[in-house]
């Protein structure tokens, strides 16, 4: 397929190996809290590859807009990110993907993003969700904090009496 191949072409120059899809919920690294594993690979290198599966595709190299259109799944795991949604466009020149109707993206690390349209600056890192008129967008974010660290000899603080 022209479109297919073009797309990959244009969103990973040079890629070097095959990425693996990742899968919402998928754990890569251990649970939080928990130390890595001792003498754990070293992380691939990003490839920038990204995988589109969707009921049409196809690429305008006049515009330089690839459009998937239909059941839209994207993995990219560079990013550890999957998204789905009605219709995907990428502008080549722009270096921006603009996905709607019923998006959904799902981050490895359980962060998820629920709106009608979200447009991602690639080159920034930047997103914006919009909902229908009239409703909300949705996230759900896995904040990490670092755990604060006492030095030797600091006193401990009390704990708050228990709730009744």
């Amino acid at each position: 397929m022209p479109a297919l191949s073009a797309l990959l072409l244009v969103l990973a120059p040079g890629a070097s190996g095959h990425a693996q899809p990742i899968r919402p919920g998928e754990q890569v690294g251990p649970p939080v809290g928990q130390a890595p594993a001792p003498a754990a690979a070293p992380a691939p290198a990003p490839t920038g590859q990204v995988t589109i599966e969707s009921d049409r595709q196809q690429a305008d190299n006049v515009t330089g807009i690839i459009t998937a259109t239909g059941n839209v799944r994207i993995v990219y795991p560079d990013q550890r990110v999957v998204a789905t949604s009605r219709q995907a466009q990428y502008f080549t020149r722009e270096g921006m993907i603009i996905l709607s109707g019923d998006v959904d993206v799902i981050q490895e690390d359980g962060n998820l993003l629920k709106a009608d349209r979200v447009t991602y600056m690639v080159e920034q890192e930047r997103t914006l969700a919009q909902p229908l008129q009239g409703q909300q967008v949705f996230s759900k974010l896995l904040i990490q904090t670092t755990p604060q660290v006492k030095p030797p000899g600091a006193p401990l603080q009390p704990l708050p009496p228990p709730l009744r």
